[in-house]
């Protein structure tokens, strides 16, 4: 099979039943972004730093994958579709207030930066929120699983402190914000 199709040269695509759309409607920009993201958190995984995540960022991949399977789908979550739960948003909290336990209150805003893994945590967390936006967008034309928009506002939330877990087991230290300018 080939990769290339030609189908998408005038630009449009398919959906999950076969619809044809233009490539920027809202559905693409949903699941496109949650792709971007998808990608990102492939990334992650290649820094040694988070391997005790890997699993974790696994699962989340996996459920980025869920989502956008419903989002491309025009009838909307079918009967026996994967997708995610309240349990999985349960799972994030969880994973969030461990991570938490083992950090210094959060007293300042964060800037990223200051070693590689911590700033693509805050990538991820930035392209989390827009995956959000464009959720919220969709459901706004179309309605989507309430569950969804939960999720992707939860798992930005998990980057931002995973980030700062990053850093401190990297021994950096975070920028914090205001900028002191003495």
């Amino acid at each position: 099979m080939r990769i290339y199709t030609r189908t998408g040269d005038g630009g449009e695509t398919s959906l999950f039943n076969g619809d044809r759309v233009q490539k920027d409607d809202a559905r693409i920009e949903a699941y496109g972004t949650l792709d971007e993201l998808n990608a990102i958190v492939g990334a992650l995984l290649d820094h040694p730093e988070l391997a005790p995540h890997k699993d974790r960022l696994r699962t989340v991949q996996d459920h980025l994958f869920r989502i956008g399977g419903v989002f491309a789908d025009p009838e909307g979550p079918r009967p026996g579709a994967l997708t995610v739960g309240v349990d999985d948003i349960t799972q994030l909290e969880n994973w969030i207030d461990e991570l938490e336990a083992t950090l210094e209150p959060l007293r300042n805003f964060v800037l990223p930066g200051g070693h590689p893994a911590l700033s693509a945590n805050h990538l991820a967390r930035t392209v989390c929120r827009r995956a959000e936006r464009r959720a919220v967008a969709l459901d706004r034309l179309v309605k989507q699983p309430e569950v969804a928009v939960k999720y992707l506002n939860r798992l930005s939330d998990t980057f931002f402190t995973l980030g700062r877990w990053t850093a401190h087991v990297t021994g950096t230290t975070e920028l914090k914000w205001p900028l002191d300018d003495k």
